[in-house]
């Protein structure tokens, strides 16, 4: 198989009260599972079975829907495992604080535009803080789309990604969507996202 499930580095129960365990485990081994799954069905027998995640949905228009889908499914959720971890929040520090600083005048800023991305995207979707032609942005995304996609209406290197599905935070939130974008600041890896800024720069 081309593409695996990531593990994930905490316990299920290890982010709660902020997102809770029984979310986290349907979220990982089923939704992103089901996405890894299908996936690999799609792209089998392909040349996009030799290729990295990144490389297929840079060049996304090439493929079909079903590619587009379940590979942005997989490279975003990949993604999103990593920058949560327990013990988190706060703000960053360094380069990444300074940037942060730079374009958006402020942390608090910085916070306010993000949740504004993540609570008016419609349906479903992801809100993002990219690396856009050495500079930071804030952008939203349909369903498992991101913005490494050659389709992406703002295109850059995704380093801080939320998922709003509906899926992400249902059972504990139901439709409080903000409320639930509100507890992601007490989970963010700040030194993953530093770490994502670094090598997107």
């Amino acid at each position: 198989m081309a593409f695996e499930l990531p593990k994930l580095t905490y316990d299920y129960n290890a982010l709660e009260p902020h997102i809770d365990a029984r979310t986290m485990e349907i979220h990982h081994s089923k939704h992103h599972q089901a996405y890894v799954t299908n996936l690999n069905n799609a792209i089998a027998g392909t040349d996009a079975e030799k290729l990295s995640i990144e490389d297929i949905c840079k060049n996304i228009s090439k493929y079909p829907m079903a590619v587009r889908n379940n590979g942005g499914g997989h490279y975003n959720h990949a993604m999103f495992w990593t920058i949560m971890a327990p013990n988190a929040g706060g703000e960053p520090t360094g380069d990444l604080a300074s940037a942060i600083n730079e374009t958006f005048g402020s942390f608090s800023e910085f916070k306010t535009q993000f949740a504004n991305a993540a609570a008016t995207r419609f349906g479903s979707g992801w809100a993002w803080l990219i690396v856009k032609d050495g500079k930071l942005a804030v952008c939203s995304t349909p369903n498992q789309d991101n913005p490494l996609m050659d389709v992406a209406e703002v295109k850059g290197a995704p380093i801080l990604g939320i998922d709003v599905w509906e899926h992400a935070y249902y059972l504990n939130y139901q439709n409080r969507r903000p409320d639930y974008v509100g507890a992601f600041w007490n989970v963010i890896n700040w030194n993953q996202v530093a770490a994502n800024f670094k090598a997107a720069k």
